[in-house]
């Protein structure tokens, strides 16, 4: 049986594959250079041009996003932009909308660069785990060299030129314990209002593959990732909402509204949201860009049809399928589905393969932010702004804080979080 295509589909877009400016500790994509031994890693106008116009045919959603990147996607140069947004518009159909989104280290940006993105709408992600030496623990250049105050300049660029721009933060074993400090930067350092926080779960292998059942000592703990969103959210949900869009948190009010999660992470299934090398090779999704997950070549065979080829199908429905009994009864399912399938490497508590290694840390999350989200969700579902859930925490602290005055060290704190008055706000007042 031939299946139509879905309703929309996402590509991430690597024109220069895995060539970067910068040699990132805990890069997954650098050593996928080694899948192309004896290429320029440079996509072809012949290329491009055939890409943007079956991108755009096998799209059957009014709104399309062309995504960007890398390895360092800018190490293309201006020109390749130029001719792409041109053949966006010259295969665009009526009442389509195209944006660009383009992933940065932010190190290669000037002036020139930003005026382009500015008259062209691109959505920028710049990448930064932090303050200073947060951010320079693991992202360093090809000489082992910080990189922070470039990666700021560059983003003050973006901010000069008035362009709409997101922070993609990685969680790593540098920086997780460290969130407040982490977020307070972003936010009032910064002045970044969207946010990503992304862990690195990094194998430990000599391919570079998702491979093996061990981390990296540079991953993120599954626990520290958990307390790291924890310790964002206890401040966001004070005096953020509303103001501050951080990705994991809208992703849980979805869910908790009844809908979509919205990140393929996070949906029951995945499969649309695939890669493409700077050679027309596509591959099931970005972080599988190996062998036995190459599903075709554009030149080849068109990705309307790859999207929908068997091998795709099956390879997003392994995600739903092979979900661990454990998982299948958690009362946080509806939110986590497992979470990302690169990540199902550990054994559940009975014994049973597939569970994600960071399960601690999501079941912790899920379940810390339950009644916050409840109460957003009732306020939505009113009609009424969720942001209201910050008067509703202002009248549980004040309650609260007579409460903390009585506690002793040892007793369990107040707040329900389940520590030792000492070990929880005791630690912290003090």
């Amino acid at each position: 049986m031939v299946m139509s295509p879905p309703t929309a589909f996402h590509m991430m877009t690597k024109p220069r594959g895995a060539i970067c400016n910068l040699d990132c500790q805990y890069c997954y994509f650098l050593s996928k250079e080694k899948l192309y031994p004896d290429s320029k890693f440079r996509m072809s106008d012949n290329l491009l041009q055939a890409y943007t116009q079956q991108y755009i045919e096998a799209q059957r959603a009014p709104e399309i996003t062309f995504a960007w990147q890398g390895g360092e996607p800018t190490l293309m140069g201006l020109d390749f932009f130029r001719q792409a947004v041109s053949y966006q518009q010259q295969y665009r159909k009526r009442g389509q909308h195209i944006s660009n989104a383009l992933q940065t280290n932010g190190v290669t940006l000037d002036d020139e660069w930003c005026e382009f993105f500015h008259a062209n709408n691109f959505l920028v992600g710049i990448s930064l785990d932090g303050p200073r030496p947060l951010h320079d623990a693991y992202r360093v250049d090809k000489g082992g060299q910080p990189t922070f105050d470039r990666v700021m300049n560059g983003l003050r660029l973006l901010q000069k030129h008035g362009i709409e721009f997101n922070v993609l933060t990685t969680v790593h074993a540098a920086n997780e314990q460290h969130g407040l400090d982490v977020y307070h930067f972003l936010r009032d350092e910064v002045g970044a209002n969207v946010l990503q926080f992304i862990p690195i779960v990094e194998r430990d292998n000599a391919t570079g593959y998702q491979e093996g059942s061990t981390v990296t000592a540079r991953s993120v703990s599954a626990d520290g990732y958990g307390r790291f969103l924890v310790e964002i959210f206890e401040e966001w949900i004070r005096r953020d909402v509303g103001r501050v869009y951080v990705q994991m948190f809208d992703i849980a009010l979805a869910a908790w509204v009844g809908d979509s999660p919205g990140l393929c992470v996070f949906e029951e299934t995945c499969g649309t949201a695939l890669a493409l090398e700077h050679n027309g090779d596509v591959y099931s999704c970005d972080h599988f860009v190996e062998p036995r997950h190459f599903v075709g070549n554009l030149v080849d065979i068109p990705l309307s049809e790859i999207v929908v080829s068997n091998q795709q199908r099956q390879f997003g429905l392994a995600k739903r399928d092979t979900l661990p009994r454990f998982c299948r009864e958690c009362d946080v399912r509806f939110v986590c589905n497992g979470g990302c399938p690169k990540d199902r490497f550990i054994n559940t508590p009975d014994g049973e393969a597939g569970l994600n290694y960071l399960c601690v840390g999501y079941k912790g999350f899920f379940n810390h932010v339950r009644e916050a989200m409840n109460i957003m969700a009732r306020e939505l579902s009113a009609q009424r702004p969720p942001a209201n859930v910050m008067r509703y925490m202002a009248q549980k602290d004040t309650a609260l804080k007579s409460t903390f005055a009585s506690a002793g060290r040892n007793d369990l704190c107040p707040c329900g979080s389940g520590l030792k008055f000492k070990k929880c706000h005791g630690r912290r007042n003090a």
